[in-house]
């Protein structure tokens, strides 16, 4: 078994979470009184990674409508609406909240009893089914990806798609995890990715304490590295796959597959298949989620610009297809052309 970190559990009808907003300097979970906190803890990334975040929803939804199950069936679905509605508002970006929120309403509506206690307990069984399912689709993207990796190879990747970002093995690094486990010799580089840094505090802090060898770099080393020779692979995750094959991710993903591109680097992303979004065509109809100014005026607590100085902080950036040499999914790896072999491996 592969020794990561666990990001969301849910025991005896309490929702917990790893505030991630804490790693590496303290690992604490939290119990989730509320929607209303659950809501919170996916806006402030105390939970966070495409996988997780549909997990997290799934449970959390659970948490808002679990004292309302006195309510006559009809009003209980209503409610039931209310808090998916409320919860899909927490971040926009990412595909699978949306997905697995849809999924538990799905389920709520398919139901032809008139007992809100025995619908609440199909919901809970359908979100424990979410999460078991996302263990299992990491471990096969892992599996399905690991052949890409030799011994020797440097491999970059961006941001944190790890154990963190999910509740499995992660999606990017499940190939890594699984090649350390068979014993290949590699080394991963990281790159810090500002302005919130989750590859230098959950990357780093994850591969290093399952014993993988990586080296954390700033996001302005990438090119410099790469012209040295020592990348060979790089291996990112994902929030959204549309139609095209067109992937939105992390800020600052799109610029590393211009350098991969540039320096003649494969570019792979893993992504499972809660992660693909065939009612979008094309990554410009993705809304991008804008987060506050702190986030860049601040390095922790201290101030690294005027107060006054404008700022942009967008959450994610749309790489085009034509930059990515594949799509590590957990039936396989996709090559181009993708909008063609997305609908063959997923019709």
């Amino acid at each position: 078994m592969v020794n990561v970190p666990q990001t969301i559990r849910w025991y005896q009808g309490d929702l917990y979470f790893l505030n991630q907003t804490k790693l590496p300097n303290e690992v604490i979970e939290e119990k989730q009184e509320s929607i209303e906190q659950v809501w919170d803890s996916i806006k402030q990334l105390k939970v966070r990674g495409a996988p997780a975040i549909g997990v997290a929803g799934s449970y959390g939804l659970l948490i808002g409508i679990r004292d309302k199950t006195s309510l006559k069936i009809s009003s209980f679905l209503k409610e039931i609406e209310n808090c998916a509605n409320y919860l899909d508002s927490s971040r926009p970006t990412a595909v699978n909240l949306k997905w697995g929120l849809s999924r538990m309403i799905n389920i709520a509506h398919k139901f032809l009893g008139e007992n809100s206690k025995e619908l609440f307990k199909v919901l809970e069984n359908e979100a424990i089914k979410i999460h078991e399912e996302d263990i299992q689709l990491c471990l096969n993207i892992g599996k399905n990806g690991v052949s890409l990796i030799k011994d020797g190879m440097g491999i970059l990747t961006h941001c944190n798609a790890g154990a963190l970002a999910t509740t499995g093995i992660g999606t990017a690094t499940a190939p890594m995890y699984l090649a350390h486990q068979k014993g290949k010799k590699f080394s991963v580089f990281a790159d810090e990715t500002r302005p919130l840094l989750q590859g230098s505090r959950l990357t780093s802090w994850e591969l290093c304490k399952s014993g993988l060898d990586v080296t954390l770099l700033t996001d302005n080393m990438v090119a410099h590295v790469m012209s040295q020779g020592i990348i060979d692979l790089v291996i990112t995750g994902t929030d959204r796959v549309v139609a095209n094959g067109d992937v939105a991710n992390k800020i600052g993903t799109h610029g590393v597959a211009i350098l991969a591109k540039h320096f003649g680097i494969p570019f792979y992303v893993a992504c499972p298949y809660s992660t693909i979004d065939f009612n979008t065509l094309k990554g410009v109809d993705i809304k991008i989620e804008e987060r506050g100014s702190n986030e860049v005026l601040e390095f922790g607590s201290f101030l690294v610009a005027p107060k006054n100085v404008k700022v942009r902080n967008p959450a994610f950036d749309i790489t085009p297809y034509n930059l990515i040499t594949g799509l590590i999914t957990e039936k396989g790896t996709i090559h181009p052309p993708f909008d063609e072999n997305l609908k063959k491996k997923y019709s």
